[in-house]
């Protein structure tokens, strides 16, 4: 009693209240992390499927191609012949179709015989390659230069060993295979990077085994993309074998220089990142646990300094014996930097505000409030798969910083940074959302979805270099949405391929005319790049694969597979024109 007796009437007015407002602040502060950690969840888990689904992008690209590469060397049903000087000519016509469909990676084809022959042929470039040729099993292969698909043969040189395919791995693994098979992915003693052959088994024409016919899939390029990926400061993104051994990484190399002078592989558990370590160790654990991956799979875990990490991988197989395994690890701090940081300014806003006035904390407790609602709500949103979710927050304090960093990386979600244009995902998810309304609907409405693909690309990239390849792409994006109207959509697919989704056509014949217009847009030449340096006869502009729907597939992913297979197509009749 004799406290309560000792305090003023203003000080039992002024404790009370500062009190409950200092409460309130503290509950604020509370609240703001929890709130914001949820949508830091929300947003972490999405950003982390996204990598890795980027990553078994660039995977499904290469193995994708390297099988196109060995159904175009020796189609399926193609009966083999006894020797290879019987089909000289048509073999070298394939073998260098082949190669063009993906020259990089897969610029090398070959094949072995039972008989000892062996027949490859290597792309420098678009125009140069390397007939390689072994007629009798006891001579050396003979190299012999030319140009152009019917190019004359030049002077032919020796190996200095004599080569014998029926002794190499990728022979013996495609013998016994009864399909596709991957060798073992090895160290290439030239370049001391990691390559995988894929092979293919061949038979005559009475179903008897006459040979293999296998190409090289350099791994480099998969390395340097998943080294460029931007993640966040600590993150580490890998890509492993089942045994740990490292295919690519964003922090360490995948091999080492021994002492001698000789190469190994690295295995994840001897990295010197001790996330990629941790990250590795959890997702061996998963596996030995017996737990089947037929998705991305997200966890979290304690990693090196008793720190959370949010983890995303996925297992990448095929039928031809490829298993893969992609990994993504981010500390959890990475992701709420911001967050603490806006909590600890919320809370000190907030005890300023009790030495001002209960109201004005009141007022900023509901502004700060329905704000981050509407952020979470956001949040929700886009981890519903809502990318174009509105975001009604405008202010100028760190949750207006929080808000405008939410919509860059909505319009990062959605957006290839190169070309301003829509990305990959945006284009499959609006192709299906067009196709459910019409089946909600009951209205049918065809449309168009084109696919381009540049041509030669790939030779004004190595001649002028990647900025100019960058200006190429940037100028075609800009033609491509200038060439249709305003509800059609134009998104960067992949590399130097986009896909146009052309609304309401009513006929294949009123398809056509926009693909013809389209391929008139790209055929005008660039002006943003001076292409006078390249070869004489090299075609530019692009070819134009068209899929019409329901005709063409019922599906996104159907649409842009006929779309991209009318592509080849088309460019084959172009390139290839038959005589009259």
């Amino acid at each position: 009693m004799k406290l309560f007796n000792a305090l003023s009437l203003r000080q039992w007015l002024t404790i009370p209240f500062t009190a409950l407002v200092f409460g309130v602040a503290l509950l604020i502060g509370a609240l703001s992390y929890r709130t914001g950690s949820q949508a830091v969840d929300t947003i972490a888990n999405h950003l982390l499927l996204e990598t890795v689904a980027r990553i078994g992008q660039a995977i499904d690209r290469h193995v994708v191609g390297s099988a196109a590469v060995l159904e175009a060397a020796f189609p399926n049903g193609m009966a083999a012949p006894d020797s290879i000087d019987a089909d000289l000519a048509a073999m070298r016509t394939r073998f260098w179709i082949a190669t063009s469909l993906h020259i990089d990676p897969n610029n090398y084809v070959y094949y072995g015989n039972q008989r000892g022959q062996a027949f490859g042929l290597w792309r420098f470039n678009q125009q140069d390659a390397e007939l390689r040729l072994k007629l009798k099993p006891e001579l050396p292969r003979q190299l012999m230069r030319f140009t152009g698909i019917n190019g004359e043969l030049g002077e032919a040189t020796l190996e200095q060993k004599v080569f014998e395919p029926r002794s190499r791995p990728w022979y013996k693994a495609g013998e016994t295979a009864t399909s596709h098979t991957w060798t073992s992915i090895y160290i290439d003693f030239r370049s001391a990077e990691l390559v995988a052959t894929r092979a293919r088994r061949v038979l005559d024409a009475k179903g008897v085994f006459q040979g293999v016919v296998a190409t090289d899939l350099s791994l480099q390029r998969l390395n340097e993309f998943v080294r460029k990926l931007a993640i966040s400061k600590h993150a580490v993104a890998f890509v492993i074998e089942p045994d740990g051994k490292l295919i690519a990484s964003s922090r360490s190399p995948n091999v080492a220089k021994q002492a001698d002078g000789s190469n190994i592989r690295i295995n994840a558990v001897e990295s010197d990142n001790a996330l990629q370590r941790a990250a590795y160790a959890q997702v061996r654990q998963t596996i030995d646990a017996g737990r089947k991956i037929d998705a991305a799979v997200t966890q979290r875990f304690t990693g090196p300094d008793d720190e959370a990490v949010e983890l995303a991988f996925d297992r990448v197989t095929d039928d031809a014996g490829l298993d893969w395994i992609i990994a993504v690890a981010v500390p959890r701090s990475d992701f709420m930097q911001g967050v603490t940081a806006n909590v600890k300014r919320t809370v000190l806003v907030g005890f300023l505000g009790a030495l001002l006035a209960v109201a004005i904390g009141l007022g900023i407790l509901g502004w700060v409030g329905r704000d981050i609602k509407r952020l979470t709500q956001a949040a929700h949103a886009v981890g519903e798969g809502q990318l174009e979710a509105p975001l009604e927050v405008h202010r100028d304090d760190e949750i207006g910083v929080l808000a405008n960093t939410f919509r860059h990386m909505q319009h990062r979600l959605r957006t290839d940074v190169l070309t301003g244009l829509y990305n990959r995902d945006v284009m499959l998810r609006s192709i299906t959302g067009h196709i459910e309304r019409g089946r909600r609907t009951a209205d049918v409405i065809p449309f168009a979805v084109l696919f381009v693909d540049l041509n030669n690309f790939k030779l004004i990239n190595d001649h002028f270099g990647h900025d100019a390849g960058d200006r190429t792409l940037i100028e075609i994006g800009k033609r491509l949405r200038e060439a249709v109207r305003l509800g059609d959509l134009v998104a960067r697919y992949a590399g130097d391929e986009f896909v146009l989704m052309i609304n309401e056509v009513p006929s294949r014949e009123a398809a056509e005319r926009v693909r013809r217009h389209i391929e008139d847009v790209l055929r005008a030449p660039l002006q943003t790049v001076d292409l006078t340096g390249l070869p004489e006869g090299v075609a530019t502009g692009g070819s134009v694969g068209m899929s019409l729907y329901p005709d063409d597939g019922e599906s996104a992913d159907d649409l842009i597979k006929h779309g991209d297979r009318d592509m080849y197509e088309r460019k084959r009749v172009l390139n290839n024109p038959q005589p009259s």
